[in-house]
């Protein structure tokens, strides 16, 4: 079996493979590479060392069966027997559900969670979008201190566990979406540094030092993530992936990261005739990151968009603290600006910035499933002190008024495990590292931070007790029982009117039309022939909608349609899909 390793600076590396050493020669054909030929099979422990150092794991190790600090596996993918044929689903008309393998169950492997895969497809999702899932410290946490950039975290199953994971989803109709993260790399059990030029002092994240896209030694580095990210599309068949923070991908080449790692991923799509696509996290407002290649732009396929939560957030709860305050001077009038032009913040000041911020979308040439649309995601509720769910901020009713923008908005919806049937439990940050001193710094760090916003430090949950992740694993009874067996059957009720009603997934983010009173607090708008109102005051409110005979599609309380003067007599904290004939 051939073996190689990147090390540029070493001046030898030698090979350490089921108990054997062998000396590796430098490739001639590419600088700073290092090659030989070794017996190995499928579970082969190996390592490298350099300058006759210890031995490392791979930095493209694709298995690490003793945790980031073990030795390296080798893993043929050819073994694996896949049983469901897929060509794939395309990101247009799709609904995301954001998923947590530690707490969807409380086994935390990919094998339970796979068995609650027909839950998600009854619901009517169309992809589930994995958190990281890359090797990290210990056996529990939120995965975005993961190293080894190619590999499964064990506990989860392996490189075997995800596979029969992506099997069963693709069996039962659903795609997978992965979330990978290049701009950073954990602390603990980061090799990557002693064999090469991985990182930059050039610039620097709210992490450390910088994923070096940009300086000598580069070339390398983003052959690397790219090639990271084309492993996961194409031997685990995953469907699209997730990019953590982009704007932290600090790069001033004149072609981006993006732009080369999009291009890769399309002529891959081409390749296997599957629809592949990546969503960007950014905090940039900036439309060229979902431009496509050919106009200008980065050519990511789609972006989260944080300011349709933040309005949606702050008209339901009236928070107004940090970024929230931009939102929520007038957040009825956020709300639509979002729904019609898709960011909040396109040139506007923000005041938490203090700054400008943004670009205007084209809403003639970016279609609106490039937006993904959301009330809750693990950032919003796990960042909070408590990891508190919109279940417990606001009432059922408004959450009822939630959802129901959320999926008939222009955006590609997106979900948050367990939100569908307004879960009771937290979701709580939650690390087990195994350096002592790493541990305790982060236990500290994150009381420190919340006790500065105003928190007592005993109300702080320790990220390394074993009770914060059990807290925040699904209870799977609840959906049984009331109230969250009603708040599923309204997910279920407005899934299915986005998959019948194909006003609701038009891509023009221009034809949305909206109308709201910010005192009196409800808001409607038009797609297509299709009417949403949602009333987020405690009274009813009579909110026009025109002459026009109506039926309703669904409501979270009963509710006529509106009479010959138009109007629609909506209850408070209700919601209402009609559609106009």
């Amino acid at each position: 079996m051939q073996f190689e390793v990147w090390a540029p600076q070493a001046g030898r590396v030698t090979l350490r493979c089921d108990g054997v050493t062998r000396a590796l020669e430098r490739d001639p054909e590419r600088e700073g590479w290092w090659r030989g030929e070794a017996e190995a099979h499928d579970g082969s422990r190996y390592g490298f060392a350099l300058d006759d150092g210890p031995v490392l794991p791979d930095p493209r190790s694709r298995r690490q069966p003793d945790g980031p600090d073990g030795l390296s596996a080798v893993v043929d993918h050819d073994r694996f027997e896949w049983s469901a044929e897929w060509t794939g689903r395309p990101l247009p008309g799709a609904v995301l559900y954001e998923t947590h393998v530690g707490t969807y169950t409380r086994e935390g492997t990919f094998d339970a969670a796979a068995e609650r895969l027909g839950h998600l497809a009854d619901l009517g999702v169309t992809h589930v979008e994995l958190m990281p899932v890359c090797p990290f410290p210990g056996r529990h946490g939120w995965g975005y201190e993961g190293v080894s950039l190619w590999a499964v975290h064990e506990p989860y199953g392996g490189p075997e566990g995800l596979k029969r994971f992506v099997d069963r989803a693709h069996a039962l109709g659903l795609g997978v979406v992965l979330d990978v993260v290049h701009n950073h790399l954990g602390p603990s059990g980061n090799y990557l540094p002693q064999f090469g030029p991985y990182f930059t002092d050039t610039h620097h994240t709210p992490w450390g030092a910088a994923v070096n896209l940009d300086a000598p030694g580069s070339d390398e580095v983003r052959a690397y993530l790219v090639d990271s990210a084309l492993a996961w599309l194409r031997d685990y068949r995953i469907d699209g992936l997730r990019l953590d923070a982009v704007h932290a991908l600090a790069d001033t080449r004149a072609r981006h990261f993006l732009e080369e790692l999009s291009e890769a991923v399309d002529e891959l799509a081409a390749d296997t005739g599957r629809p592949l696509f990546l969503i960007a996290e950014s905090d940039l407002n900036d439309p060229r990151v979902i431009t496509p290649r050919e106009n200008g732009g980065l050519g990511i396929h789609a972006q989260w968009n944080d300011d349709f939560h933040h309005a949606l957030h702050t008209a339901l709860t009236g928070e107004s603290q940090g970024y929230y305050a931009d939102f929520a001077r007038a957040p009825l009038t956020a709300v639509a600006k979002t729904l019609t032009g898709g960011f909040f913040h396109d040139g506007t000041y923000s005041s938490f910035r203090g700054r400008h911020h943004g670009r205007p979308l084209d809403r003639t040439r970016v279609a609106a499933h490039r937006l993904l649309g959301y009330s809750q995601t693990h950032d919003q509720i796990g960042n909070r002190a408590q990891g508190d769910r919109l279940a417990a901020l606001v009432s059922p009713g408004l959450l009822a008024c939630a959802a129901a923008l959320t999926l008939t908005a222009p955006f590609t919806p997106m979900l948050f495990m367990g939100e569908e049937w307004a879960a009771g439990t937290p979701w709580q940050f939650f690390t087990d590292h195994t350096d002592p001193e790493l541990a305790k710094a982060v236990s500290e760090g994150r009381r420190r931070e919340f006790a500065t916003h105003g928190w007592a430090e005993q109300d702080v949950p320790d990220p390394q007790d074993p009770a914060t992740r059990d807290r925040s694993c699904l209870d799977w009874s609840e959906p049984e029982r009331e109230p969250h067996a009603r708040m599923l059957a309204w997910y279920r009720q407005l899934l299915a009117l986005r998959r019948d009603q194909p006003d609701l997934t038009d891509p023009d983010l221009a034809d949305t039309k909206v109308a709201y009173d910010e005192d009196r607090r409800w808001l409607a708008f038009r797609r297509g022939d299709v009417r949403v109102a949602v009333n987020l005051g405690a009274g009813p409110a009579d909110i026009p909608l025109g002459s026009r005979e109506a039926r309703v599609l669904a409501a979270w309380e009963p509710v006529d349609v509106p009479g010959r003067d138009g109007l629609l007599r909506l209850p408070g904290e209700s919601a209402v899909v009609l559609l106009q004939e």
